[in-house]
């Protein structure tokens, strides 16, 4: 039974997808080079940044391109992020049925504490584990393992929320549930296909699950 749950962050409980699409599109489409497409960026989202920028830039060291993304991201950042449907609802229900709650994301935590405070959500989370605090980002194993180790949590009471093969394989890595969420820009048939535990077609199927021993579905 579920007493703890973790959310991967862009994509999945904020749409930041097309601030983090315009963002690479506008540092890395230029005369010079073969155009960037949503559709090349779309499957690598997830990832850390420096290993997205490497990918579509092909350079090893993208230092500078990495100034220029947080640059841009850091102008448009407030006008164009907002919490997913019913978002806040669910984790202000979460918290009254006494789950703890996390984050797990490979943003950096200066960007993480940004969107979550713009929405008044930093408070509803107990701990938050950001690409900083770790050697390993996701899909590794050691973000999810760190919160367990923050929240005092149990792995098979654990449920790891995301919106990429990165997200569900940290979770199946660190031995807790994963659930992915069918609004990825990914696909839900691309979700599947790492074997989630549980899709997700709206947040409030959350409230559907078993916590603590009790059915509330």
């Amino acid at each position: 039974m579920i007493n703890t749950i973790l959310f991967d962050l862009d994509g999945t409980i904020m749409d930041t997808n097309e601030l983090i699409i315009s963002t690479f599109l506008h540092i890395l489409n230029h005369p010079d080079a073969d155009p960037l497409t949503r559709e090349h960026i779309i499957p690598h989202m997830g990832g850390t940044l420096d290993d997205q920028l490497r990918t579509f830039s092909g350079l090893k060291d993208v230092s500078e391109l990495v100034k220029g993304y947080r640059a841009y991201n850091l102008l448009h950042h407030d006008q164009m992020v907002k919490p997913f449907p019913y978002v806040i609802e669910v984790i202000q229900e979460l918290r009254a049925r006494g789950i703890k709650l996390g984050v797990v994301t490979t943003k950096i935590r200066p960007s993480t504490i940004r969107v979550l405070d713009l929405f008044d959500l930093t408070s509803s989370m107990d701990y938050i584990v950001t690409v900083d605090d770790v050697e390993h980002p996701k899909p590794h194993a050691e973000p999810v393992l760190k919160a367990l180790a923050g929240l005092n949590a149990k792995a098979e009471h654990t449920l790891m929320v995301g919106d990429s093969s990165f997200d569900i394989l940290s979770a199946q890595a660190a031995g807790v549930k994963s659930a992915g969420v069918a609004w990825s820009l990914k696909g839900e048939e691309t979700l599947r296909g790492y074997g989630p535990d549980y899709i997700l077609h709206d947040m409030r199927d959350l409230l559907k699950l078993e916590f603590q021993g009790v059915d509330v579905s």
